[in-house]
């Protein structure tokens, strides 16, 4: 790679932001509808693209799930881009105003973040997501997918150029680098031209994106679930959740990693957990208590849990199962194990839901429901960036609200200091 190329791309990006920060809320919107609209028109083609991103990879491998698009799923990426159009826009919203003892009219409201570079994994919905996020907030995007999504992204940034081309708008207000790695450090190392980064996608990249990145960061991404059974919590439910959690969608961030029961609800919980568990060919990996009700009740996916099974992100058909006795000692393997992402307890005991809840050290938190609702959508908030674990800026579902910041404005009669 050439340093002048990556150059020009972010130079051409910063231009363009100009432009999308122009528009006004109903202009914004429409990119957004004419996007669903065009989308819906290309399914075939999407899914012949996709195909080819598809046909390069195993499909035992977790990440192909990620990867693929099906009717449904791209039905979803139009449905979404109508929701995120209709969605209040946050710029321009006044936070405060007052006029100071000199005359001074002073308001604070909310700006576009500029240039937005998001880096990400395997999941061409994502393409769209942030884009429609990006676009609805004025902000310019930079995307740098992965390989291994190469032709289903090209193809979904090509509509997007579509769309900004017939309204009047640079196509770089959306770019998309090449997969090649050194265009990664590039962004990276782009202060003069790029806003902020959000890294989207395993501990190993988000990791990579802390320690190298010259440019303000918000994780997103790498999510390491649990969910507490404490002795009083209802066996149903407790196994409808556990298993819900753990096979509706095992290859995304907020499904369960690990399952921390009290011993009392052993003999209870882990029989009714099975029959969920079977059907899907769960593999579990055991603590030293809990391995044999799973033996006694003749589950054959079973292995003996190390302690390097704990703190593990699966995005697979795997599960961790930790013994406890009481809520502190869950609390304790929380701490030393969690990715901070999303928690879960299931008790009939308030006192100890309200303890879980205001303890436990994580962006969602949950009492009696699956961790798995922890989505931009699902909590109503239109597509989401990501699920931002940490505590500035932006926690949690990372969605439109949160891609402005703020700029001060100062109206005078001409009074000086």
């Amino acid at each position: 790679m050439e340093q002048q190329k990556a150059e020009d791309f972010f130079k051409q990006s910063r231009k363009a932001s100009k432009a999308i920060a122009r528009l006004n809320s109903t202009e914004k919107a429409k990119l957004l509808t004419d996007l669903a609209e065009l989308i819906e028109k290309e399914v075939e083609e999407i899914k012949v693209e996709n195909k080819k991103d598809l046909d390069r990879m195993e499909t035992s491998d977790p990440k192909y799930d990620r990867l693929l698009l099906t009717d449904e799923r791209i039905a979803g990426l139009s449905n979404s881009l109508r929701t995120v159009a209709k969605l209040e826009d946050p710029v321009g919203k006044v936070l405060l105003e007052k006029t100071l003892p000199n005359g001074l009219k002073l308001s604070k409201i909310a700006d576009p973040l500029g240039v937005v570079g998001i880096i990400y994994e395997s999941r061409p919905n994502v393409t769209v997501d942030v884009a429609s996020l990006c676009l609805r907030s004025g902000n310019a995007a930079i995307l740098k997918g992965g390989k291994e999504a190469h032709f289903s992204n090209t193809y979904l940034v090509s509509l997007i150029h579509k769309v900004l081309s017939n309204n009047g708008l640079p196509t770089k207000v959306v770019t998309l680098l090449p997969t090649d790695r050194s265009y990664t450090a590039a962004l990276l190392n782009a202060e003069d031209y790029v806003d902020v980064i959000i890294p989207r996608g395993s501990a190993g990249l988000i990791n990579y994106v802390r320690e190298n990145s010259m440019i303000p960061t918000i994780e997103t991404g790498a999510g390491v679930c649990h969910t507490y059974v404490e002795k009083t919590g209802n066996p149903s439910m407790a196994a409808a959740i556990l298993v819900n959690a753990k096979v509706t969608r095992p290859s995304v961030c907020n499904s369960l990693d690990c399952a921390v029961l009290d011993e009392e609800v052993l003999e209870t919980v882990i029989p009714q957990v099975l029959e969920g568990f079977k059907e899907y060919d769960v593999e579990v990996y055991a603590d030293e208590k809990s391995y044999p009700v799973f033996e006694k009740n003749g589950y054959t996916k079973l292995k003996k849990a190390s302690s390097e099974d704990f703190g593990k992100e699966w995005l697979d058909y795997k599960v961790s199962f930790k013994t406890v006795n009481g809520i502190d000692e869950a609390l304790e393997h929380i701490e030393e194990n969690s990715s901070r992402h999303s928690e879960a307890i299931i008790t009939e005991n308030s006192d100890l839901a309200i303890k879980f809840i205001k303890e436990v050290d994580a962006a969602s938190v949950y009492h009696n429901a699956s961790t798995r609702f922890t989505d931009g959508e699902e909590f109503g908030l239109g597509a989401e960036i990501g699920i931002s674990t940490q505590k500035l800026h932006a926690r949690g579902p990372f969605a439109l609200e949160k891609l402005v910041t703020e700029k001060w404005v100062v109206l005078g009669k001409g009074q000086i200091r």
